[in-house]
Protein backbone atom coordinates (compact mmCIF):
# COMPACT_ATOMS: atom_id res chain seq x y z
CA UNK A 1 0.00 0.00 0.00
CA UNK A 2 1.15 3.55 -0.75
CA UNK A 3 1.54 5.19 2.68
CA UNK A 4 2.47 8.44 4.39
CA UNK A 5 3.72 7.69 7.92
CA UNK A 6 3.37 10.23 10.71
CA UNK A 7 5.06 9.66 14.08
CA UNK A 8 7.54 11.11 16.52
CA UNK A 9 8.88 9.15 19.55
CA UNK A 10 10.50 5.76 20.03
CA UNK A 11 7.08 4.12 20.41
CA UNK A 12 6.43 4.72 16.69
CA UNK A 13 9.71 3.26 15.42
CA UNK A 14 8.69 -0.45 15.38
CA UNK A 15 5.61 0.42 13.31
CA UNK A 16 7.66 2.36 10.76
CA UNK A 17 10.26 -0.39 10.58
CA UNK A 18 7.66 -3.15 10.14
CA UNK A 19 5.89 -1.25 7.35
CA UNK A 20 9.20 -0.87 5.52
CA UNK A 21 10.24 -4.50 6.05
CA UNK A 22 6.89 -5.79 4.76
CA UNK A 23 7.18 -3.92 1.49
CA UNK A 24 4.75 -1.06 1.92
CA UNK A 25 5.56 1.96 -0.24
CA UNK A 26 6.30 4.66 2.34
CA UNK A 27 6.33 7.78 0.17
CA UNK A 28 6.97 10.20 3.05
CA UNK A 29 7.55 10.33 6.79
CA UNK A 30 6.21 13.32 8.72
CA UNK A 31 7.56 13.99 12.20
CA UNK A 32 8.05 16.84 14.65
CA UNK A 33 10.87 19.36 14.07
CA UNK A 34 14.29 18.93 15.68
CA UNK A 35 14.19 20.05 19.33
CA UNK A 36 16.83 20.86 21.96
CA UNK A 37 17.63 17.70 23.92
CA UNK A 38 20.03 16.46 26.54
CA UNK A 39 22.21 18.37 28.95
CA UNK A 40 23.71 20.48 26.20
CA UNK A 41 20.29 21.36 24.78
CA UNK A 42 21.55 20.73 21.27
CA UNK A 43 19.04 20.37 18.44
CA UNK A 44 18.35 16.71 17.78
CA UNK A 45 15.98 14.89 15.43
CA UNK A 46 13.13 12.71 16.68
CA UNK A 47 13.57 8.94 16.92
CA UNK A 48 11.25 8.52 13.94
CA UNK A 49 13.33 10.96 11.87
CA UNK A 50 16.49 9.01 12.68
CA UNK A 51 14.88 5.71 11.68
CA UNK A 52 13.42 7.18 8.49
CA UNK A 53 16.80 8.56 7.49
CA UNK A 54 18.41 5.19 8.19
CA UNK A 55 15.87 3.57 5.87
CA UNK A 56 16.43 6.22 3.18
CA UNK A 57 12.91 7.66 3.35
CA UNK A 58 11.84 11.22 2.59
CA UNK A 59 11.30 13.15 5.85
CA UNK A 60 9.21 16.28 6.50
CA UNK A 61 9.37 18.20 9.78
CA UNK A 62 6.62 20.85 9.82
CA UNK A 63 6.01 23.04 12.86
CA UNK A 64 2.29 22.64 12.18
CA UNK A 65 0.84 19.70 10.31
CA UNK A 66 -1.98 21.96 9.10
CA UNK A 67 0.47 24.12 7.11
CA UNK A 68 -0.81 24.51 3.53
CA UNK A 69 2.64 23.62 2.17
CA UNK A 70 2.53 20.17 3.82
CA UNK A 71 -1.07 19.54 2.79
CA UNK A 72 -0.06 20.36 -0.77
CA UNK A 73 2.84 17.90 -0.62
CA UNK A 74 0.58 15.14 0.68
CA UNK A 75 -1.95 15.77 -2.08
CA UNK A 76 0.79 15.43 -4.70
CA UNK A 77 2.01 12.19 -3.09
CA UNK A 78 -1.52 10.68 -3.26
CA UNK A 79 -1.18 8.11 -0.48
CA UNK A 80 -3.76 5.33 -0.19
CA UNK A 81 -3.55 5.63 3.60
CA UNK A 82 -1.96 7.89 6.18
CA UNK A 83 -0.67 6.01 9.23
CA UNK A 84 -0.21 7.83 12.54
CA UNK A 85 1.62 6.49 15.58
CA UNK A 86 2.19 8.89 18.48
CA UNK A 87 2.56 11.87 16.18
CA UNK A 88 1.75 14.58 18.72
CA UNK A 89 -0.54 16.98 16.83
CA UNK A 90 -4.22 16.98 15.96
CA UNK A 91 -4.76 16.19 12.29
CA UNK A 92 -6.82 18.69 10.25
CA UNK A 93 -9.77 17.67 8.11
CA UNK A 94 -7.81 18.57 4.98
CA UNK A 95 -5.52 15.58 5.70
CA UNK A 96 -8.15 13.29 7.25
CA UNK A 97 -10.16 13.45 4.01
CA UNK A 98 -7.17 12.98 1.73
CA UNK A 99 -6.40 9.21 1.55
CA UNK A 100 -9.08 6.84 0.20
CA UNK A 101 -8.33 4.26 2.94
CA UNK A 102 -8.38 6.97 5.60
CA UNK A 103 -6.01 8.00 8.38
CA UNK A 104 -5.26 4.99 10.57
CA UNK A 105 -3.98 5.53 14.11
CA UNK A 106 -2.25 3.12 16.51
CA UNK A 107 -3.29 3.95 20.10
CA UNK A 108 -1.83 2.09 23.11
CA UNK A 109 -5.02 1.53 25.10
CA UNK A 110 -8.32 -0.28 24.84
CA UNK A 111 -10.39 2.58 23.47
CA UNK A 112 -12.62 4.24 24.51
CA UNK A 113 -10.65 3.83 27.75
CA UNK A 114 -7.68 6.16 28.23
CA UNK A 115 -7.88 8.52 25.33
CA UNK A 116 -5.33 11.32 25.48
CA UNK A 117 -1.67 11.90 26.18
CA UNK A 118 -0.64 9.15 28.64
CA UNK A 119 -2.47 5.93 27.77
CA UNK A 120 0.46 3.72 28.75
CA UNK A 121 0.99 5.19 32.23
CA UNK A 122 -2.69 5.55 33.15
CA UNK A 123 -3.71 1.87 33.48
CA UNK A 124 -0.82 1.13 35.85
CA UNK A 125 -1.56 4.23 37.92
CA UNK A 126 -5.21 3.14 38.14
CA UNK A 127 -4.37 -0.42 39.18
CA UNK A 128 -5.70 -2.03 36.00
CA UNK A 129 -4.80 -5.65 35.28
CA UNK A 130 -4.89 -5.38 31.51
CA UNK A 131 -4.47 -2.91 28.69
CA UNK A 132 -3.89 -3.25 24.97
CA UNK A 133 -3.63 -1.59 21.57
CA UNK A 134 -6.35 -0.21 19.30
CA UNK A 135 -6.13 0.67 15.64
CA UNK A 136 -8.62 3.39 14.82
CA UNK A 137 -9.92 5.26 11.79
CA UNK A 138 -9.28 8.85 12.75
CA UNK A 139 -11.83 11.64 12.83
CA UNK A 140 -11.56 15.25 14.01
CA UNK A 141 -11.92 14.37 17.71
CA UNK A 142 -9.25 13.34 20.21
CA UNK A 143 -9.03 9.54 19.88
CA UNK A 144 -12.74 9.33 19.10
CA UNK A 145 -12.70 7.56 15.72
CA UNK A 146 -14.15 4.16 14.87
CA UNK A 147 -12.28 1.13 16.23
CA UNK A 148 -10.74 -1.15 13.60
CA UNK A 149 -8.83 -3.81 15.56
CA UNK A 150 -7.99 -4.33 19.25
CA UNK A 151 -5.78 -6.72 21.17
CA UNK A 152 -5.54 -7.08 24.94
CA UNK A 153 -2.42 -7.72 27.03
CA UNK A 154 -2.12 -8.37 30.78
CA UNK A 155 -0.31 -5.95 33.08
CA UNK A 156 1.95 -8.02 35.30
CA UNK A 157 2.69 -7.12 38.94
CA UNK A 158 6.29 -6.29 38.01
CA UNK A 159 5.51 -4.26 34.88
CA UNK A 160 6.38 -0.59 34.96
CA UNK A 161 5.45 1.93 32.26
CA UNK A 162 8.73 1.32 30.43
CA UNK A 163 8.08 -2.42 30.17
CA UNK A 164 4.56 -1.82 28.94
CA UNK A 165 5.75 0.82 26.44
CA UNK A 166 8.07 -1.64 24.72
CA UNK A 167 5.53 -4.47 24.59
CA UNK A 168 2.75 -2.23 23.27
CA UNK A 169 5.05 -0.68 20.65
CA UNK A 170 5.75 -4.12 19.18
CA UNK A 171 2.11 -5.19 19.47
CA UNK A 172 1.02 -1.95 17.79
CA UNK A 173 3.33 -2.60 14.86
CA UNK A 174 1.92 -6.09 14.37
CA UNK A 175 -1.68 -4.94 14.72
CA UNK A 176 -1.03 -2.13 12.22
CA UNK A 177 0.17 -4.61 9.59
CA UNK A 178 -2.94 -6.72 10.10
CA UNK A 179 -5.14 -3.62 9.88
CA UNK A 180 -3.57 -2.57 6.57
CA UNK A 181 -3.86 -6.09 5.17
CA UNK A 182 -7.58 -6.12 5.95
CA UNK A 183 -7.99 -2.60 4.60
CA UNK A 184 -6.38 -3.68 1.34
CA UNK A 185 -8.63 -6.73 1.17
CA UNK A 186 -11.73 -4.71 2.00
CA UNK A 187 -12.52 -6.83 5.08
CA UNK A 188 -12.11 -4.24 7.85
CA UNK A 189 -15.09 -3.74 10.12
CA UNK A 190 -15.55 -0.31 11.72
CA UNK A 191 -16.97 -0.25 15.25
CA UNK A 192 -18.08 3.13 16.64
CA UNK A 193 -16.76 3.87 20.12
CA UNK A 194 -19.12 3.95 23.08
CA UNK A 195 -18.41 7.53 24.14
CA UNK A 196 -20.26 6.99 27.41
CA UNK A 197 -17.46 4.60 28.47
CA UNK A 198 -14.65 6.99 27.55
CA UNK A 199 -11.95 8.08 29.96
CA UNK A 200 -9.00 10.42 29.45
CA UNK A 201 -5.35 10.11 30.39
CA UNK A 202 -3.87 13.56 30.82
CA UNK A 203 -0.19 14.34 30.56
CA UNK A 204 1.82 12.87 33.45
CA UNK A 205 4.64 14.65 35.28
CA UNK A 206 7.36 13.52 37.63
CA UNK A 207 6.29 13.45 41.27
CA UNK A 208 7.86 13.17 44.69
CA UNK A 209 6.75 9.99 46.40
CA UNK A 210 4.44 10.45 49.39
CA UNK A 211 5.21 7.54 51.71
CA UNK A 212 2.33 8.61 53.96
CA UNK A 213 -0.09 7.00 51.50
CA UNK A 214 -1.08 3.33 51.31
CA UNK A 215 1.73 1.08 50.06
CA UNK A 216 -0.24 -0.20 47.04
CA UNK A 217 -0.93 3.35 45.84
CA UNK A 218 2.71 4.34 46.32
CA UNK A 219 3.81 1.27 44.36
CA UNK A 220 1.44 2.06 41.49
CA UNK A 221 2.72 5.64 41.38
CA UNK A 222 6.32 4.48 41.10
CA UNK A 223 5.61 1.77 38.52
CA UNK A 224 3.22 3.92 36.53
CA UNK A 225 5.73 6.75 36.10
CA UNK A 226 8.94 4.75 35.64
CA UNK A 227 11.25 5.40 33.98
CA UNK A 228 9.79 8.60 32.47
CA UNK A 229 8.74 11.09 33.77
CA UNK A 230 9.64 9.35 37.02
CA UNK A 231 8.91 9.24 40.74
CA UNK A 232 11.59 10.28 43.20
CA UNK A 233 12.39 10.79 46.85
CA UNK A 234 15.25 12.34 48.81
CA UNK A 235 17.85 10.49 50.83
CA UNK A 236 20.46 12.35 52.86
CA UNK A 237 19.82 15.51 50.86
CA UNK A 238 20.17 13.96 47.40
CA UNK A 239 17.47 12.95 44.94
CA UNK A 240 16.84 9.25 44.40
CA UNK A 241 14.66 8.11 41.50
CA UNK A 242 12.58 4.99 42.17
CA UNK A 243 12.06 2.63 39.20
CA UNK A 244 10.50 -0.51 40.66
CA UNK A 245 8.64 -1.28 43.88
CA UNK A 246 5.78 -3.39 45.16
CA UNK A 247 3.50 -3.29 48.16
CA UNK A 248 4.81 -5.65 50.82
CA UNK A 249 2.50 -5.66 53.82
CA UNK A 250 2.27 -4.34 57.37
CA UNK A 251 5.07 -2.80 59.38
CA UNK A 252 5.71 -1.95 63.01
CA UNK A 253 3.61 0.91 64.32
CA UNK A 254 6.78 2.60 65.55
CA UNK A 255 8.05 3.11 61.98
CA UNK A 256 7.39 6.49 60.38
CA UNK A 257 6.41 6.84 56.69
CA UNK A 258 9.60 6.85 54.62
CA UNK A 259 11.62 5.02 57.27
CA UNK A 260 13.81 2.16 56.06
CA UNK A 261 12.73 -1.00 57.87
CA UNK A 262 15.28 -3.45 56.52
CA UNK A 263 17.78 -3.97 53.71
CA UNK A 264 18.27 -7.28 51.92
CA UNK A 265 19.01 -8.99 48.62
CA UNK A 266 15.35 -8.62 47.66
CA UNK A 267 15.50 -4.84 48.05
CA UNK A 268 14.94 -2.02 50.53
CA UNK A 269 11.79 -2.18 52.67
CA UNK A 270 10.33 1.26 53.42
CA UNK A 271 7.43 2.07 55.75
CA UNK A 272 4.30 3.70 54.32
CA UNK A 273 1.23 5.20 55.93
CA UNK A 274 -0.47 1.83 55.48
CA UNK A 275 1.75 -1.19 54.91
CA UNK A 276 5.28 -1.13 53.55
CA UNK A 277 6.98 -0.84 50.18
CA UNK A 278 9.71 -3.10 48.85
CA UNK A 279 11.88 -0.95 46.56
CA UNK A 280 13.76 -3.16 44.09
CA UNK A 281 15.31 -0.75 41.55
CA UNK A 282 16.58 2.80 41.99
CA UNK A 283 18.61 5.45 40.19
CA UNK A 284 20.90 7.78 42.16
CA UNK A 285 21.59 11.26 40.80
CA UNK A 286 24.04 11.14 37.89
CA UNK A 287 24.12 7.34 37.82
CA UNK A 288 22.35 4.60 35.85
CA UNK A 289 19.50 2.60 37.32
CA UNK A 290 20.56 -0.30 39.56
CA UNK A 291 19.22 -3.02 41.80
CA UNK A 292 18.17 -1.63 45.16
CA UNK A 293 20.29 -4.26 46.92
CA UNK A 294 23.41 -3.07 45.07
CA UNK A 295 22.54 0.54 45.83
CA UNK A 296 22.12 -0.28 49.52
CA UNK A 297 25.59 -1.86 49.66
CA UNK A 298 27.36 0.85 47.69
CA UNK A 299 25.63 3.79 49.42
CA UNK A 300 25.42 2.22 52.91
CA UNK A 301 21.67 2.32 53.35
CA UNK A 302 20.79 1.49 56.96
CA UNK A 303 17.53 0.58 58.74
CA UNK A 304 16.16 3.58 60.59
CA UNK A 305 17.15 6.22 58.02
CA UNK A 306 14.25 8.15 56.55
CA UNK A 307 13.44 9.02 52.96
CA UNK A 308 11.21 11.92 52.00
CA UNK A 309 11.00 15.65 51.22
CA UNK A 310 14.09 17.72 51.93
CA UNK A 311 12.26 19.92 54.44
CA UNK A 312 11.41 16.90 56.55
CA UNK A 313 14.88 15.40 56.64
Amino acid sequence: MRIVFMGTPRFAVPSLRRLYEHGHDIVAVVTQPDRPRGRGHKLAPTEVALEAERLGLEVYKPEKVSAPELVGVLKRLSPEAVVLVAFGQLIPKSILDLPPKGCINVHPSLLPRYRGASPIHAPILAGERETGVTTMLMDEGLDTGDILLQERVPIGPDDNAGDLHDRLAELGARLLLETLARASAGTLVRTPQDHGQASYAGKVRKVEVDFAGPADVVARTIMGLAPVPGAYTHRIGTRLKLHRARAHGDHKASCLPGEVIRVGEDGILVACGVGSLLVTEVQPEGRPAMRAADFARGYRVEPGERWGPLLDM
